[in-house]
């Protein structure tokens, strides 16, 4: 079945999605707190790239595809780059399952929306 906007599905993906990304922007900003001004920016560029894919200002809306893939492009080469240069540790390992299940996400909508 299709997915139109507006509807309980839709909905349910983008808090799916907002959720996600405020928690990895959250758990950045954290991170940055300890002297690490990089992951606070990181976070701020979550919330700036989530802000610019839902706010409803019609200047936005012909670049709502554009700013998802922007979106799992981020969360992407984050991913990459903490597999390349952080120390493992618990909260980095939960924060990439949840980037994972971000990715996963704004993947499924894009898909739904194309329908």
């Amino acid at each position: 079945m299709a997915a139109r906007k507006g509807t309980s599905v839709d909905r349910a993906l983008m808090a799916g999605v907002i959720l996600l990304t405020l928690g990895t922007a959250l758990t950045h900003i954290y991170l940055g707190s300890f002297g690490l001004p990089l992951f606070v920016l990181n976070g701020l560029g979550y919330i700036g790239l989530v802000a610019a894919l839902y706010l409803p200002l019609s200047l936005l809306s012909p670049y709502r595809g554009i700013v998802r893939w922007a979106l799992i492009g981020y969360t992407a080469l984050t991913i990459v780059l903490w597999f390349v240069l952080a120390f493992p540790t618990t909260l980095g390992y939960v924060n990439k399952v949840n980037e994972a299940a971000l990715i996963a996400l704004l993947l499924l909508e894009h898909r739904l929306s194309r329908r």
